[in-house]
């Protein structure tokens, strides 16, 4: 287990070069100005996806958790394929 945790660790650190910001997505963190891609390797894919593209730019919901109906646990909201914000329950 620990020599596969060291080896993604060492695999994200050469995609991105921050050790801070690996260790936010080892942790599973999603903070605000991460990329789509970012919060990719930190969660996984959405369990759903809402997306609005506008003239001047592109709006999706991550969500995450699925509870039932149109219930989740996490949203991810994304302008432009960075993170603007979340909502957690």
């Amino acid at each position: 287990m620990w020599l596969s945790h060291h080896l993604r660790f060492k695999q994200l650190l050469a995609k991105y070069g921050d050790p801070d910001l690996v260790a936010q997505i080892m942790s599973k963190r999603v903070t605000q100005g991460m990329t789509s891609e970012m919060v990719l390797d930190s969660l996984g894919r959405p369990a759903d996806v809402n997306q609005k593209v506008l003239k001047t730019k592109k709006k999706e919901v991550w969500k995450y958790g699925h509870k039932g109906g149109n219930r989740y646990s996490t949203r991810i909201i994304l302008e432009d394929d960075e993170v603007v914000g979340w909502d957690q329950k």
